[in-house]
């Protein structure tokens, strides 16, 4: 609303209820807010606010040398000390020479704040962290009216809460500006956004609005079918949300019973869905084996996390992609495609959407933990310019046997090899789909062993000739740069700042982002094998890496990264810079 441009970070743990006043319980959110376009949340923060020992114990690397550290002293108990790990307090024992430090008693101005509402101490404890965000609205001249506003929608059904939250947030502010305990007073300044009206979305809200989007669009009802698991359950929650749009939610028992019920979906003439994250995705598979061999339209996300097993639920990680391209038995293709940043997520709902009706093909999405949980401001997409999705149902007999006409539920399309999608109950439509191999056109059950060999390169050419109505990938960057980047998924984001870095102290670098990973744009080996060191950042141990090597005999580089948390920008800087020579600016 103050017009900057923002990008975030939230960083949890998976227990429900993790120890609370240890690091292994803290939650941090990591925001950046500039004057200017920013695609990641920061590598390294200029204001640490730790609400407690833990905290600070957590959270402190990540501070840039010579930051801000505000600190909520009363927590700073023996007994807090103790639980975060302290043998001595961090406040007194050098730790924080290098640091800016402001201690506020937050606990207690918070209590006192809202004394005077009979609100129980206890209770108004809870409201510090609304205090904390009124000494930082001071610090960057943030509006607190509009804080105060969504205090009053928030909680208008809780008068003492809302009272509360008021409260705190105004004690923050007004300490910041009667005091100097808090440092200078920053002002960063509205971007110059193209006009619009801007909301800020994480990425699995802007994926389930795709997922509407595309289905109204098509004229399609959209079914979800999915089982909850972190970090995908908040686009069942958003899709449950909207029955008015057509959208109808299924919460199944497990894994398999939500990809059946979408697969029967998609045989029932929905645009169907499942969401999952790896394990979910192992599950399924077997039924996607069936969607694969029967052809329906499916679109299946997966949000990725850490792993294997359970793994790092909260934590994100891009290593799924090989699962999602071999994770099924026998020769069964399909496409894929990765989503890189929040607002990106709504457009790639709906290419999935378009590209699983007009080939009749199941499509994945995949996306990760950070994509889906961080936010950014996105410009609402103009619907009327979505170009219409076509599901051109079969309502008539296809073909003649005996001078009869007959539906055959396997003759394809010339130009897109798609089956005919035709809706259970239209009369003369009558047919037959399931999983043992059919016969190409009439479908009937076949074991011969040329019709199988003939549907196994029919599939896979159905999916390679995606790619000629794909766009061509686009270089940023010269064409004989010393370095080319390749990235899919969230990486785009560090990676833009990192080859603006580089750019800037002299390096010729140039930078191609998939959005398609099967099949590749058809200009991808062309621009590869044209590149002169080809470095390939990866939130896993390099899976495209292999698949470009592989596909197109390029000495790709795999620069990885499996710890939890997305890359920063200067990881990929310095893997830039080494072994490179100044270049010219293009």
């Amino acid at each position: 609303m103050a017009g900057n441009d923002l990008a975030t970070l939230p960083d949890f743990p998976a227990e429900i209820r993790a120890p609370a006043g240890t690091p292994h319980g803290v939650s941090a959110f990591q925001i950046r807010i500039a004057d200017h376009e920013v695609t990641t949340p920061g590598d390294a923060p200029d204001v640490l606010l730790a609400m407690n020992p833990a905290a600070l114990h957590s959270e402190l690397g990540r501070l840039l040398p010579g930051g801000m550290v505000i600190l909520n002293s009363d927590a700073f108990t023996d007994k807090n000390l103790t639980k975060a790990g302290y043998n001595a307090d961090p406040r007194t024992n050098g730790d924080l020479d290098n640091y800016s430090v402001v201690e506020l008693p937050m606990t207690d101005l918070t209590k006192r704040a809202c004394e005077p509402f009979g609100i129980k101490p206890r209770d108004a404890e809870r409201s510090k962290n609304f205090f904390a965000l009124g000494v930082l609205s001071w610090m960057y001249h943030r509006d607190v009216e509009l804080v105060r506003t969504w205090i009053d929608s928030k909680f208008a059904n809780r008068e003492q809460v809302r009272q509360a939250n008021r409260a705190a947030l105004d004690a923050g502010y007004a300490l910041g500006e009667t005091s100097e305990l808090v440092g200078p007073w920053r002002e960063i300044r509205p971007n110059a956004h193209p006009e619009g009206t801007y909301r800020v979305v994480n990425g699995n809200t802007a994926l389930a609005w795709g997922l509407i989007a595309a289905g109204i669009k098509a004229q399609l009802p959209v079914f979800l079918g999915s089982y909850p698991i972190t970090p995908a359950s908040s686009i069942l929650h958003e899709l449950a949300k909207h029955p008015q749009l057509g959208v109808r939610t299924f919460q199944a028992e497990d894994e398999i019973a939500a990809v059946s019920s979408a697969i029967g979906a998609a045989f029932g003439g929905n645009l169907a869905v499942t969401t999952t994250s790896g394990p979910g995705l192992s599950l399924k598979a077997e039924a996607l084996g069936l969607a694969v061999s029967v052809e329906v339209p499916l679109i299946v996300v997966d949000v990725q996390r850490g792993g294997p097993s359970t793994g790092l639920p909260t934590k994100t990680e891009a290593a799924d992609l090989l699962q999602a391209m071999f994770g099924r038995h026998g020769e069964c293709p399909l496409p894929i495609l990765a989503t890189s940043h929040p607002g990106d997520c709504f457009e790639v709902a709906v290419e999935a959407a378009r590209i699983a009706v007009d080939y009749r093909t199941p499509v994945i999405i995949l996306t990760d933990g950070y994509v889906a949980n961080a936010v950014e401001p996105w410009k609402l997409p103009d619907l009327d310019a979505i170009a219409e999705i076509h599901p051109n149902f079969a309502t008539e007999p296809n073909h003649e046997v005996d001078g009869s006409p007959r539906f055959w539920p396997f003759l394809r399309d010339d130009e897109t090899l798609a089956r005919p999608w035709a809706l259970p109950g239209t009369p003369g439509l009558e047919h037959r789909v399931g999983g043992i191999e059919k016969a190409d056109g009439s479908g009937d059950i076949s074991y011969d062993p040329e019709n199988h060999s003939k549907m196994v390169h029919l599939r896979q050419a159905k999916v390679d000739g995606i790619a000629a109505a794909l766009p061509p990938v686009t270089v940023d960057g010269p064409e004989d740069a010393d370095v080319t980047l390749l990235t899919w998924g969230s990486t785009w984001g560090a990676t833009v700042q990192a080859v603006a870095d580089a750019r800037v102290a002299g390096r010729s670098v140039a930078h191609v982002h998939l959005r398609h990973l099967n099949p590749f744009p058809p200009n991808l080996g062309e621009v590869l094998k044209g590149a002169k060191r080809v470095l390939v950042p990866e939130l896993n141990l390099g899976q495209l890496t292999m698949l470009v090597r592989a596909k197109y005999l390029v000495d790709a580089t795999a620069i990885t990264k499996v710890a939890g948390q997305p890359f920063t920008s200067a990881e990929i800087l310095a893997q830039i810079m080494d072994g490179t020579n100044p270049g010219s600016e293009s």
